[in-house]
This record gives C-alpha cells, sequence and structure tokens, in this order.
C-alpha cells in the first residue's frame, strides 16, 4: 500500500515535540504570457512614437485650451459650450492644476494612452488570439490620425479605446456570464464613453444595448444593468450640468446640435475624405480631396470589414467579428451622415473597432495554405503594410509640422500681449482669443458666435479695472467698443488695447 503522505501526516499528528517554523514559503508570480508581452510591446512602441513623431513641445489647439483651461492653475477657465464634457478636465487635472508645461502634459497623456491601449487590447484575450490582438494594436496605433491625438487634451481617443474595451468585455461577459471581471469592464468602460462624450457613447453601445433587450438569447440582466449603468453613471455629471448651467438636458441637446450645425441628414462622407490629409478641422470642408494614396486605406477598409464579416460567418464565429463592426458602424454613423462638417478624430472609435476584424482577416490571408500562394501573399500584405505605414507618417509629419507653426504663432502673440502690459488678470476677446488668452494667461470672452458669454458692456466695464486686448485680423475692422483703443502689430495681428494699460501693466 502506498501511505508515503498519510504517514507523513500521521507522524506530524502524533509528535509530542515542539515545531520548529520551516522557511517562509517563495511568493511566486506567474510569468507574463507571450501574449501579453506583444501587446506590451504595441503599447510602448506607441507610447514611444507619440514623443518621437507628434513630440511634447507642440502647444495646446483651441479645444485643447477650453478642455485645460478647466482644471489649470495659471489661466481663468474658458467658455464651456454645450456639447462638451468634463472627462478631459478631469483626465488633465493631475498635472494641470500644478504645472502650464505642455510637454509635461503630452508625456504624461502619451504613457496613460499607452497604457489604456494595452488593456483596451488585453481586453480581448481568449476571444482573438495574440498574434491578432497584437496585429490590431499596429493597425490602430499607426493611423497618423491616432498617434496625433493620442497625446492631446481631447476626448475621441479616450471614447475609442473604451468603446474597444467595453465591446470586448461583453463578447467575453457573454461567453461566461460567471467573468465579473468582464461584466466590471463593461460598466467601466461604458463610464469612460460616456465621461468624455455622453452622445458618443450611446452611439457606440447602441448596437450591445440592442442585443441585450431584442435577443433572446443576448439577454442577461446583469450585463444590461453594468452597461446601463455604466453609461449613466459617467454622463451623470453632463445632465446635472445641463439643468444647472443650460436650462435643462432637452435645451442642452438643442444647443449642442445648434454648435455642431445643426444635427439631421447631412452626407460627411466626402468631408471626412478630404480632411484624410491632415485638416484636423473641415468646416467648411470644400477643398480638393487629397492624393488617391492618402485616402486609399479608408476606402479598401469597408471592404476588408465586409471581407472579414463573410470569413467569419463561414467559419461559423460571427459575434466576435460582427459585433465589434456593428458598434465600429454605430459610432462612425452621425458622423457620415448626420452633421455638415469633418474632422478626422471623430472616427477614432470605428478604426478602433474596425482594427480587430481586418487583423483577424489580414492573420488569416497572411496563413494561407501553399508553396507558392502563402509566401506571395506575404510579400504583398508586407508591401501593403510598408506603403500604409510610408503614407500615414508623411501626413502625420506634415499635420504636426503645420500644426505646431500655428500654436508658435499664438504663444507669439500672448507674449506681444505682456510685452504691451496685458498681464493677468486681463482679458481677450477677437480672433483666435481661447488659445491666446490661454498662453497669455488671461480670461477670454467673446460676444457672438457659438461661444459667446459677454455682451459690449461688460467688456468695456471691465476695461475699466483690467487690462483688455482685441484681436483683429490683417484688414479686419475692430468691434465697437474697441474703436477707440490703442491699435498695436502683433506677431502679423492688429492688436486693440483699451486706453490706461502701460507697457508695465498697471493702468
Amino acid at each position: 500500500m502506498r501511505n508515503g503522505p498519510q504517514a507523513t501526516d500521521s507522524a506530524s499528528a502524533t509528535s509530542t515535540g515542539p515545531r520548529r517554523p520551516g522557511p517562509p514559503a517563495a511568493v511566486r508570480f506567474a510569468p507574463p504570457s507571450r501574449g501579453d508581452v506583444a501587446l506590451a510591446v504595441v503599447a510602448g512602441a506607441f507610447a514611444l512614437a507619440q514623443l518621437l513623431l507628434v513630440r511634447p513641445g507642440m502647444g495646446l489647439g483651441w479645444d485643447e485650451s477650453v478642455y485645460v483651461s478647466q482644471a489649470a492653475s495659471h489661466a481663468p477657465a474658458a467658455f464651456f459650450s454645450a456639447p462638451r464634457a468634463r472627462g478631459v478636465p478631469l483626465l488633465v487635472a493631475p498635472v494641470a492644476a500644478w504645472t502650464s508645461s505642455t510637454a509635461v502634459l503630452r508625456i504624461y497623456l502619451a504613457v496613460l494612452s499607452g497604457l489604456a491601449l494595452f488593456l483596451a487590447l488585453r481586453a480581448w484575450r481568449g476571444i482573438f488570439p495574440a498574434r491578432v490582438l497584437a496585429s490590431a494594436g499596429v493597425l490602430f496605433a499607426t493611423l497618423w490620425v491616432t498617434l496625433f491625438y493620442a497625446p492631446q487634451a481631447m476626448p475621441n481617443y479616450w471614447v475609442a479605446v473604451g468603446a474597444l474595451t467595453g465591446t470586448g468585455c461583453f463578447l467575453r461577459a457573454q461567453a461566461n456570464p460567471s467573468d465579473r471581471t468582464a461584466l466590471w469592464g463593461v460598466g467601466l468602460s461604458a463610464a469612460l464613453m460616456a465621461w468624455m462624450r455622453p452622445t458618443d457613447a450611446v452611439w457606440a453601445a447602441l448596437p450591445l444595448l440592442v442585443l441585450l433587450v431584442c435577443v433572446r438569447r443576448w439577454r442577461r440582466p446583469a450585463l444590461l444593468a453594468a452597461l446601463v449603468g455604466g453609461l449613466l453613471a459617467g454622463a451623470a455629471e453632463w445632465v446635472i450640468e445641463a439643468y444647472v448651467s443650460y436650462g435643462g438636458l432637452a435645451q442642452r441637446l438643442s444647443d449642442a446640435s445648434r454648435i455642431q450645425g445643426g444635427l439631421g441628414w447631412n452626407i460627411a462622407v466626402g468631408d471626412q475624405l478630404r480632411a484624410l490629409g491632415g485638416r484636423t478641422l473641415c468646416r467648411p470642408c470644400t477643398s480638393a480631396a487629397p492624393h488617391v494614396l492618402v485616402t486609399l486605406w479608408w476606402c479598401v477598409l469597408p471592404l476588408l470589414a465586409a471581407l472579414a464579416a463573410g470569413v467569419a460567418v463561414r467559419a461559423r464565429r460571427p459575434a466576435a467579428t460582427i459585433v465589434p463592426l456593428a458598434c465600429a458602424a454605430s459610432a462612425a454613423f452621425p458622423y457620415l451622415f448626420l452633421i455638415g462638417y469633418a474632422a478626422p478624430r471623430f472616427l477614432l472609435p470605428a478604426y478602433a473597432l474596425l482594427a480587430l476584424p481586418v487583423a483577424d482577416l489580414l492573420v488569416r490571408l497572411a496563413r494561407v495554405p501553399g508553396r507558392i500562394r502563402r509566401p506571395l501573399t506575404l510579400v504583398l500584405l508586407t508591401l501593403a503594410l510598408v506603403g500604409h505605414l510610408a503614407v500615414q507618417f508623411a501626413v502625420l509629419e506634415h499635420t504636426v509640422r503645420r500644426t505646431t507653426a500655428a500654436h508658435r504663432e499664438w504663444a507669439a502673440v500672448a507674449a506681444g500681449l505682456h510685452r504691451l502690459g496685458v498681464r493677468p488678470p486681463c482679458l481677450v476677446t477677437g480672433g483666435d482669443y481661447v488659445p491666446i488668452a490661454y498662453y497669455a494667461g488671461c480670461a477670454s470672452a467673446a460676444t457672438g458666435g457659438h461661444d459667446a458669454n459677454t455682451t459690449a458692456a461688460d467688456i468695456r466695464r471691465t476695461a475699466r479695472r483690467l487690462p483688455v486686448a482685441t484681436l483683429v485680423a490683417p484688414g479686419g475692422s475692430p468691434p465697437g467698443y474697441a474703436l477707440s483703443w490703442t491699435p498695436h502689430e502683433v506677431a502679423g495681428l492688429r492688436v486693440y488695447v483699451a486706453p490706461g494699460v502701460t507697457p508695465g501693466g498697471r493702468r
């Protein structure tokens, strides 16, 4: 009889001597899987590429100035219009609250966006192989629009990683109802999206809500509660603020629609196509389309998505491919068909969700059998990828150079205002007033347009106690309240400074 273990236990139990404590058991950590290492490499390279290609020295843009000013310590908060949400100000607050350094903010966001991409891809473990996840990460991370906006204080990238994470967790929770981590992932991802842009969150999550409510075999009360609860939790502040500051939820939605040109049937597909050449905002979008090499990937993307769906259906595993494709289509729909202008960043959630099915298709093509067909396919895919990367990096370099130059002009105007005596506390109005005011540490105000937040009478009263400057483009005329103010030329702009301000900044 084999009784070794029992004999040992018996001897230990009947021993009358004191037991001596043995050495502490070594704590063993499971080594990271090869798949996790691959995802970490992709995410790390993504963060590094942002720092090298976009560069931390690129100043803040108009929208960034609005978001960062809400948490900044050196400049007053800019007017916060109806469509905006407080997610980005809270995201940047740990840095913006104690330093005005744009470089520090860019590094912080680059690192954070790399970590977010790693977690978003990791949420799909068990649904797609690790090589597909890594390939999807490469496809998404090397788009010029992803690299350009990930280190910026803007909401779209964070909606994208929230949509990617939430959809993966949704499929995992459907496959395994006892997966509590996936359930939490759905709720937290939905909250992240709604925290950044509530309306975008609803569009991205709409196919998941339809499945949970309308398809019997997909119904999971706990999953529905997690998804709806996450959306409500993330949007709660936006809804409360609507009643406190915007006249109610319906009024805020109406104002948001008006600011975006009035939501309705507007086919903006051509506008998005024209914006692919590096235009960060195409409004109005009347320029010619970029070279066909710049837009080819965008035209091919729907075809690849359709092929991926067909392959998944034939392989009898449609959910893992069809669900993210449906979420991508839903997220893109309002920006392709409901607004009358375009910005490439609007489609980032769709690109993130499309990356996985397309990567799965390409990996399958790369593994096609045949002594001749397989090497030929690999060569063609490699050439296509190299060409695609070359185009993306060329557009990125052009966009970064142009944007950096524009931001430096704003900084030069702000420095000129300081020399004229317009120093904090101060007020700036006129052209490009929001970013220039932020750079100068001044408040910003407008008497008309979407961001109107004051009147001419208020500006006159402010000018009696604070330095006030109005910015006018060359050849333009100053507003009525500034007609008698002293004009100056600053970095190509005509600046009208309220009387009583001296170069020393005293009145």
